[in-house]
């Protein structure tokens, strides 16, 4: 036991602090279609030349040289508009400079786990934490050579991370090498080309507190009319005063639609954002805001109803209902998804599956659910697994990030908590201890469904074995009780265990000596006597 690794402690992960609701714009015109795209490929040269000027500047940025940028952008749209765009602009460049950090940090990974390899014998083989020596002198020269591009890789990105330089692609980078396949993408080059170019547009604005409606540029009344707030350039198009374009088209957000128009009416801050999706021909409008971050639960709060343990796995969520004692209550439960196909399939997968468990959870009663928090960064490495391409592309796979950022939000709604636990030993551990025993004729227990209890138990503060150590010097309970399945206020807990029935059908107990008396039997011949002989006096004669 002395090598495995201190468990970091369990918590309830925090709700979500922000709403966004989308729905279609409906019958434009072709005036309005013209001013929208005019609008959005304007405003996106601004956020292009933007983020040019940001990426210049690297890590000289000061407050003086974001506003020398606004001002620059105030010229050619309005304040607000430079605002939403050096904002974005702003959240852009730090999104990279963390991308750029992942990727210095799993370039490491891979070194260390190559100079690892290289400097064992050939053939020698891995254990569970370490990968083994390489197959052949074929191989390792090859690694060799892979480990010398690694660090010369590590070595650029560590330069440029220190000179603050970092790279990135309006558009998406997906975007821009679909390009170069075209013919795997079936689009032509036209096709490819609006595709880029919306992609690039720019059409959003913040919200500002106290404007009407919640937003001054992109304006939505209560009745679902949408305006907005050319840029100086475009003012001719105007159909309204004060430079102002009206859609034709009428929004109603089904989806939290009361919500949205309760801040709309009280002039709270809105944020909108309109695109084209070109696959559909679609113009779509986006409606965002803040809330207050939703205060979490107590971690005792959430234990007191039991709780519902998830094991996260490739094709499906691995889910068992425990009560506030840790014991198993139930059938395992298994919500499978799909995640092959295109990223909405995936999102569509993932939410169809998280809304059935949530569900289910609601329907068992428990007030929250225990996940585990992983993070699969070192595993993904092609140089730990490079032979077990099908396991990395199994582990690439599993959305964690999205998938715990996913169900906390979703859960919030439902009133449930999630309490997050470290993943270690969880699967290892779940299996020892819970698979074989709770295997009948009529329930087939997986690996995963008894890491899902291990995972629960570990939420409600259990450790994950059914039972402790038993006392040191005996077999009887005067070391200390000897169970750990019932909370320091249940009545009998510190009485004696039960005899154990652990044995073979008509057997003795364990303690050797029967429960009762051996009965009588029920035939003539066999059946006992119940005469007695007394020898009486001779009898006088004489």
């Amino acid at each position: 036991m002395g090598g495995l690794r201190k468990l970091a402690t369990s918590f309830v992960a925090p709700g979500p602090c922000g709403v966004a609701v989308r729905d279609r714009l409906k019958h434009l015109t072709a005036q309005d279609e013209r001013v929208l795209r005019a609008v959005g490929a304007h405003q996106g040269a601004l956020a292009s030349s933007d983020l040019k000027a940001r990426c210049a500047d690297g890590l000289e940025h000061s407050a003086d040289t974001w506003a020398a940028r606004k001002r620059d952008l105030t010229k050619e749209s309005s304040s607000r508009i430079a605002g939403a765009i050096t904002k974005a602009t702003h959240d852009q460049w730090a999104l990279a400079r963390r991308c750029q950090a992942a990727h210095i940090q799993n370039l490491a990974a891979g070194i260390k786990t190559l100079r690892h390899r290289l400097s064992l014998p050939l053939g020698e083989k891995g254990t569970k934490h370490a990968a083994g020596g390489y197959q052949s002198k074929n191989e390792w020269f090859r690694k060799s050579r892979r480990l010398a591009a690694l660090e010369d890789r590590h070595a650029a990105a560590v330069a440029e991370w220190r000179a603050g330089r970092v790279r990135v692609v309006r558009g998406g980078k997906r975007v821009l090498n679909t390009r170069h396949h075209l013919t795997e993408a079936r689009l032509t080059k036209d096709q490819w080309r609006e595709r880029w170019e919306a992609e690039r547009w720019f059409i959003a604005a913040d919200g500002e507190s106290g404007k009407r409606f919640g937003n001054e540029t992109i304006r939505v009344t209560p009745d679902g009319e949408v305006s907005i707030k050319l840029p100086v350039p475009l003012a001719h198009l105007a159909n309204t005063r004060h430079g102002r374009y009206t859609l034709t088209a009428r929004v109603g957000f089904a989806h939290r639609g009361a919500e949205w128009a309760d801040r709309i009416e009280a002039n709270r801050a809105v944020a909108y954002r309109i695109h084209l999706d070109t696959g559909r021909g679609r113009w779509y409008l986006t409606a965002s805001w803040q809330r207050p971050v939703i205060q979490t639960i107590p971690l005792e709060t959430a234990r007191a109803r039991g709780m519902v343990g998830v094991d996260t796995n490739a094709d499906h969520f691995a889910a068992y209902r425990l009560d506030r004692h840790g014991n198993p209550v139930g059938e395992p439960h298994r919500f499978g998804y799909d995640l092959s196909g295109t990223t909405t399939h995936h999102d569509a997968q993932i939410r169809h599956a998280l809304t059935r468990l949530i569900n289910w959870a609601k329907c068992v009663g428990v007030a929250a659910i225990g996940i585990e928090d992983l993070d699969f960064t070192t595993e993904k490495t092609r140089e730990k697994h490079g032979r077990r391409k099908r396991f990395r592309q199994l582990i690439s796979g599993i959305p964690t990030g999205k998938l715990k950022a996913r169900l906390v939000s979703m859960a919030a709604e439902h009133g449930l908590a999630i309490v997050v636990v470290d993943p270690a030993y969880t699967s290892l551990w779940g299996a020892q201890h819970w698979q074989k025993p709770l295997t009948t004729p009529h329930r087939k227990m997986s690996r995963h469904d008894a890491a899902g209890i291990a995972i629960g138990r570990r939420a409600l503060g259990h450790p994950i074995r059914r039972r402790t150590a038993p006392p040191p010097h005996d077999r009887s309970d005067r070391a200390g009780h000897r169970t750990a399945q019932a909370g320091p206020g249940d009545r009998g807990r510190e009485g004696t265990r039960p005899p154990t029935t652990d044995r073979p059908p008509g057997g003795p107990p364990p303690s050797g000596k029967r429960k009762r008396g051996t009965s009588a039997s029920k035939t003539v011949r066999d059946a006992p006597s119940t005469q007695q002989w007394v020898q009486d006096s001779l009898m006088c004669t004489g």
